[in-house]
């Protein structure tokens, strides 16, 4: 994700923590200063917070860590001012795999919530604890609080919350996994509305989450809806096959002559019949304005790019291209470059698709 820094590596999986994340902890403290005048308010308010996203960390560490256990891989984790996204490889395709991953969450906040009310109990801390805030009360209080209300609102059964990730793996259980997953996509749209209507009336906030969940369930909804979509079909079908090379030798100004004429964002660029290298457009428009026209693609080309074999499925090209930041995957078959597969020509064979089944459907009726 961009801008975001690197600073932990924990069992194998990246951390960043966002640069907006540092925006809060920077009003935090302002606003600890502000209602207390007190520096000891202030890194009491900053060392809270702090715990609590190290309890948000732990908590997307329990889906990867369940996640890995079926074969999943995480590739990194996120902490963001709204909280920390974990991204996996993939969702488990049984019911029972999604489950567990998305009850590990919880599961952990749970622990922590129950570790944390423990040790009041023993050391009678107690007191106030029904007064007690996020912003007033003992630290290890509130801490305590935090991890039952995480636990709680992570449960809410609507995407994308893992509740909603409970819910339908309950329903795919007993029906096909995209109706279940439009049906838990319609039930967290009816929590949005229920938050909507109350946060109208009583709590502003609640409309910021009735907007998050309506648009969480939305998005799932269409995303499997697309996986289905083009579930089972060969790349070949959906490839691009008429598209332009450049070689290695070539200037950035036939570059710009091939992108002003034609449709490619993006060109693979050849040595012979060896791909060496991928011209992106951002990386074009970055050399001419550092280097000039004269300057030869070698120079500025992308050595680092993915690449499909013909044989593999859509799916699993599709979700590779989403996930390396890319705009193009060059396909290959026996070694030699074959088509290209690109998010634009994916979502327009999808829209053919689309146009060929409801022609269809009338043709039967």
């Amino acid at each position: 994700m961009k801008w975001s820094w690197k600073v932990a590596r924990v069992a194998g999986i990246d951390v960043f923590i966002h640069s907006t994340f540092f925006i809060l902890i920077a009003w935090i403290g302002f606003s600890y200063w502000v209602t207390q005048r007190s520096l000891n308010a202030v890194a009491n308010g900053i060392i809270f917070i702090l715990l609590l996203f190290l309890f948000v960390l732990m908590h997307e560490f329990g889906h990867a860590l369940a996640a890995r256990k079926y074969g999943i891989a995480t590739r990194d984790i996120t902490l963001l001012p709204i909280g920390g996204l974990a991204r996996l490889e993939r969702m488990p395709k049984e019911p029972k795999q999604e489950l567990w991953v998305a009850l590990a969450g919880p599961l952990v906040n749970l622990v922590l919530a129950i570790l944390l009310f423990a040790w009041l109990i023993l050391t009678n801390g107690l007191g106030g604890l029904f007064t007690a805030t996020v912003t007033e009360g003992s630290l290890l209080q509130r801490l305590a609080i935090v991890n039952l209300t995480l636990l709680l609102f992570n449960l809410i059964p609507a995407f994308p919350m893992d509740g909603g990730r409970v819910l339908r793996a309950f329903l795919a259980m007993r029906m096909e996994y995209t109706q279940a997953t439009q049906v838990a996509a319609t039930i967290g749209q009816g929590f949005a509305l229920v938050f909507g209507l109350v946060g109208l009336l009583f709590n502003p906030f609640l409309i910021f989450i009735a907007l998050f969940v309506w648009i969480g369930a939305s998005q799932e909804s269409s995303s499997v809806q697309v996986k289905e979509a083009i579930s089972g079909i060969p790349i070949k079908r959906a490839m691009l096959t008429q598209f332009q090379t450049l070689d290695h030798n070539q200037r950035l100004s036939d570059a710009v002559d091939a992108i002003l004429t034609g449709y490619q964002q993006d060109f693979p660029v050849m040595k012979g019949d060896e791909m060496v290298g991928i011209l992106t457009r951002s990386a074009l428009v970055q050399g001419l304005a550092k280097d000039g026209p004269t300057v030869n693609i070698a120079s500025v080309m992308d050595q680092s790019f993915i690449t499909a074999d013909s044989n593999e499925m859509l799916e699993r090209v599709s979700e590779r291209l989403q996930n390396c930041g890319c705009h193009t995957v060059p396909i290959f078959e026996n070694e030699q470059l074959i088509g290209l597969v690109t998010m634009d020509n994916i979502g327009e064979f999808l829209m053919i698709q689309s146009a060929l089944k409801r022609s269809s459907a009338q043709q039967s009726i």
